[in-house]
């Protein structure tokens, strides 16, 4: 056996004997009961201890089930010592064996809406990335806190019931499964896990910011668990909201069928008449996919944008609009949707 194996064996026996602890050994078995892959997966880290404890988890679980894993960080330089810590990650996690890959943010970054930008191209990045690999599984550290900021900010923006359900343990983005296995794990706990296996994690400073509004959230959440709100009542809410929606994917998807035509030869999609007479949600959501199908976008244009051009549509008043990296406009009766170059 070569040099090169045996001090992989020794390392990964180093990363397996924190299972010796009680605490940890209960986690990773939360964790390997609700992780239902059985393929080469990619999972994006960072140095929060979030991403750090989903690194341990996934690369037990791929030891254990003899699975290839990728592991990337993102590098968004958006911070002025950004890349050293992505280095620092990148040597720490080494250590234990876990190889990492960092992605690169080049080019101008924005002055306004940062997070929301910097999340988007890290999933361009990463979605690409997967892509080039042909691994169709990309594994993200989102928890339980997570799951109550997201719902929350969705609310405050006046999400529709697609986008106060749509933050699950599966979303489909440009055919890469994003996978979100620990969203039964309070941070504290996933704290717990980093510390313990490797006596580290990055605080990012923007967690402490009131100017973003991700951090405004979490204080007005804090409120409301004193007053009642658990994980329990949460969950529920969310059970009951997804029932609703699948009933509305059903006819979403009918009206898609039914009354859309999709002309390769020409690149376009022309909407009938009919497309737009059904209710306003499963209208919204039709044309909202259409979009995507067209502009090939990794995410949906905002509601707003959608909704004034469903307005013209109704009131009669569309000519010739561009959304989403397509463009939009009315021929008589019908409404055809082009790829804007």
């Amino acid at each position: 056996m070569s040099l090169k194996n045996l001090n992989a064996i020794k390392t990964h026996k180093n990363l397996i004997s924190k299972l010796s602890n009680k605490k940890i050994k209960s986690f990773f078995k939360i964790f390997e009961k609700n992780f239902e892959i059985k393929e080469s997966f990619a999972v994006a880290v960072s140095g929060g201890p979030d991403s750090l404890a989903l690194a341990f988890l996934t690369k037990i679980f791929s030891i254990k089930h003899n699975l290839n894993c990728k592991y990337f960080i993102v590098d968004h330089k958006l911070r002025k010592n950004s890349t050293l810590e992505a280095k620092k990650v990148k040597k720490i996690l080494s250590s234990f064996g876990i190889k990492v890959e960092l992605l690169t943010w080049r080019g101008k970054k924005p002055v306004s809406n940062i997070q929301s930008l910097a999340r988007k191209k890290r999933y361009n990045l990463l979605i690409s990335k997967c892509k080039s690999l042909k691994i169709s599984n990309l594994i993200v550290g989102h928890h339980l806190d997570d799951l109550f900021e997201n719902f929350f900010i969705r609310m405050i923006r006046g999400s529709g019931l697609k986008g106060l359900t749509s933050f699950g343990k599966k979303t489909t983005i440009d055919e890469i499964n994003l996978i979100r296995p620990l969203l039964n794990f309070e941070k504290k706990n996933l704290e717990y896990i980093s510390d313990y296996v490797f006596n580290f994690f990055v605080k990012d400073p923007s967690n402490e910011n009131i100017d973003f509004k991700r951090v405004k959230i979490r204080k007005i959440i804090n409120d409301f668990k004193f007053s009642g709100l658990n994980q329990d009542k949460l969950f529920l809410t969310l059970k009951n909201l997804k029932i609703s929606d699948k009933s509305i994917k059903f006819y979403t998807e009918q009206n898609k069928r039914d009354n859309s035509t999709l002309d390769k030869k020409n690149k376009k999609l022309i909407l009938n008449e009919i497309f737009f007479s059904q209710p306003y949600e499963v209208v919204f959501r039709s044309f909202s996919d259409s979009l995507k199908i067209i502009g090939k976008r990794y995410f949906t244009a905002r509601g707003k944008k959608i909704d004034n051009i469903l307005q013209m549509i109704e009131k009669n008043a569309l000519k010739k609009e561009t959304l989403g990296g397509c463009i939009v406009k009315k021929v008589n009766r019908t409404v055809i949707i082009t790829k804007e170059y």
